[in-house]
């Protein structure tokens, strides 16, 4: 008989935000994890031991949401100073700003193409830029509240919306109409996210519940109401097969989809947890809360890390006797996902490139990111220094007026 995978571990904690840590993101090849904080800062924290974490700073205000590019090669970071910064996560720290809202940016998400940038805000709109030249491309206007979380699908057709108004929209980002609002929550909706197979999605409420609809069919799939308070945020692992919570009640909880039950409920901070996020293999995950600390975790399930990306099932639905069921937390008996498998939908087996071929591609990728990035940053220099120019002359002409007689 196998032995059973150890529970999740902690690995490593990071102090250095001065206030509440308010978002957490690993980059793709797990050497980097940024985190924001109501302290205004940005940190990058290297994975490598005995490393020297960067501090960005720049927002006037509150950090509220953080996000690598799919590359690692920039960073996005949304604050309550109602602009958006893209960053080159090196040791200078250099970055571009926009003014992005008229109010606080509670969500900055990029496409997995790299190409656009999705923001949501306290002015209650939805909105996408495309990321080289921070060019705003559209608004969704449809919520009558403050907007806390929008995200891409998978492919970068969807996009999803969580609200302050209970609801969360699903948007068709072509035609950029609002294809469905699931308004179940009772409270306001905190966050949402895709299931990597991009057929699903899960949301977080002020309501202590997670709620999981399919995308398609828009029925609610799973509904747990595992927490004693507000559940701040959520975080699937790769494969698919798990969900990750963060709460008020100072836990974080893992989630066995595919039998709709509870695995493990982790004590780590003192205080509110605010934000979750696994690694993009899964093999680790970093939590942050009202403590000021930065959590990374091994999550030590019992997985083969090199093939979780091609695994992607969906969780398992409700089962069609579920109406006869005692209402509990978990409307899916044991073993009914596991039966339910074969007859879901399997997404294709991605076409796998030789590895030289995708990394020399990530990497060329990566130095575009950079320089386009280096460009704007000299684009906003050379406007500062003609503004300064055009300064000088001023008073020297007034100057030179004061002087003749």
């Amino acid at each position: 008989m196998a032995a059973p995978c150890p529970d999740p571990s902690l690995e490593r904690h990071f102090k250095g935000h001065r206030d509440a840590v308010t978002c957490v993101d690993f980059s793709l090849n797990m050497k980097q994890l940024a985190s924001g904080s109501m302290d205004s800062c940005l940190m990058v924290w290297h994975m490598k031991p005995q490393s020297r974490a960067y501090r960005f700073t720049g927002h006037k205000d509150a950090v509220t949401c953080v996000n690598f590019s799919p590359s690692g090669h920039l960073l996005a970071s949304g604050s309550r100073d109602k602009t958006v910064r893209i960053w080159v996560p090196n040791v200078k720290g250099e970055s571009t700003v926009f003014r992005a809202h008229t109010a606080t940016v509670r969500s900055v998400h990029f496409c997995s193409d790299g190409q656009s940038l999705v923001t949501a805000s306290d002015d209650k709109t939805v909105k996408v830029w495309s990321t080289h030249r921070q060019k705003f491309l559209f608004s969704l206007s449809q919520h009558i509240n403050w907007v806390r979380c929008a995200k891409f699908s998978p492919d970068g057709r969807l996009i999803v919306s969580a609200s302050d108004d209970k609801t969360v929209k699903l948007w068709d980002k072509n035609s950029r109409e609002c294809v469905h609002s699931y308004c179940e929550h009772g409270g306001f909706v905190t966050y949402v996210d895709f299931h990597p197979s991009g057929t699903c999605i899960a949301a977080a409420g002020m309501d202590n519940t997670v709620k999981v609809w399919d995308v398609r069919t828009h029925r609610l799939l799973q509904h747990y109401q595992l927490h004693s308070a507000a559940v701040n945020a959520l975080s699937f692992h790769p494969s698919g097969n798990y969900l990750i919570t963060a709460s008020s009640d100072s836990t974080l909880k893992i989630l066995d989809l595919m039998e709709g039950r509870l695995l493990y409920t982790l004590h780590g901070h003192q205080g509110p947890a605010t934000t979750v996020a696994f690694s993009r293999t899964g093999e680790y995950f970093a939590s942050g809360g009202s403590d000021e600390q930065v959590m990374v975790w091994k999550s030590n399930f019992d997985v083969d890390y090199g093939e979780v990306l091609k695994v992607q099932r969906p969780p398992a639905t409700l089962a069609s006797s579920a109406e006869n069921l005692p209402a509990v937390d978990f409307p899916i008996p044991p073993g009914r996902g596991k039966s339910l498998e074969s007859v879901q939908s399997q997404p294709p087996e991605p076409v796998s490139l030789p590895q030289t071929l995708t990394s020399t591609l990530e990497h060329i990728v990566g130095q575009l990111d950079v320089l386009t990035q280096t460009v704007s940053i000299l684009e906003q220099r050379l406007t500062l220094t003609e503004d300064k120019l055009k300064q000088c002359l001023e008073n020297q002409q007034l100057i030179m007026q004061r002087t003749t007689p």
